[in-house]
């Protein structure tokens, strides 16, 4: 690994950095469905849970039984990125995580395609299986537990941090606490600046995702093809 670097303990997949980014895109993501994909959050489930509920118990069975559908997207974007790391491996190339990234891009670059006169249903779809993807693929931060495509989990562990630090006075605490706070706010930055080129934009708003991503897949394919190519069978942590 890259003596150079201060996180030389960690691979480039799990720097703090790129979970920044990826928060970023997260944030554009849920930003662009909610203002012109649906008014939704695609990048979880609960909604979607909770809806169907309502609507069954509503009597509304059909409509409760269409919320089947963007569950299992996500279902499907946990299960792929649970079963294809294995035999990306032994292609000794790029990492899962990297193949990802591009993945990602490739499937933003064809939403931003998509008219808006098109069903939302197509994209808040589409952006359910690759936010599954992420989710489940992008685990730690330098030892610390992250969920990359929401915020609840920060909010979370931003309040337990602050609890320990003033009940126990664990300055360790420190850390975690500026790391998930860091998250919350590039999450917030991504989704205002999407929502800001929405009018202007419009379906191709979506494409501002791709910066973040960019810079991701790059630092990646880097990592991967020089300095990290001897650790392609390292897992990361939290796998």
């Amino acid at each position: 690994m890259n003596p150079s670097t201060n996180h030389s303990r960690y691979l480039v997949c799990e720097q703090k950095g790129v979970y920044m980014l990826l928060m970023c895109a997260a944030g554009m993501m849920g930003a662009y469905t909610f203002n012109l994909r649906g008014g939704v959050f695609c990048n979880a489930q609960t909604a979607n849970f909770v809806m169907m509920a309502v609507s069954f118990g509503q009597g509304q069975w059909l409509d409760g039984c269409y919320y089947l559908i963007p569950i299992f997207a996500y279902f499907s974007g946990a299960f792929f990125s649970e079963i294809l790391p294995s035999p990306v491996k032994r292609l000794k190339f790029l990492r899962w995580d990297t193949y990802l990234i591009g993945f990602e891009i490739f499937i933003l670059l064809i939403v931003g395609l998509i008219p808006l006169s098109w069903p939302d249903h197509l994209v808040q779809i589409m952006i359910n299986f690759i936010a599954s993807m992420q989710y489940n693929t992008f685990r730690q931060a330098m030892g610390i537990p992250m969920a990359t495509t929401f915020c609840t989990n920060h909010l979370r562990q931003t309040g337990i941090a602050l609890a320990k630090l003033i009940q126990k006075k664990d300055r360790t605490m420190l850390r975690r606490e500026a790391a998930h706070v860091e998250m919350l706010l590039s999450f917030l930055m991504g989704g205002i600046l999407l929502t800001a080129v929405c009018p202007l934009m419009r379906e191709k708003a979506v494409w501002l995702t791709l910066i973040p991503l960019s810079v991701i897949f790059v630092r990646m394919v880097h990592a991967d093809l020089t300095f990290e190519h001897d650790l392609l069978n390292a897992k990361p942590s939290g796998h």
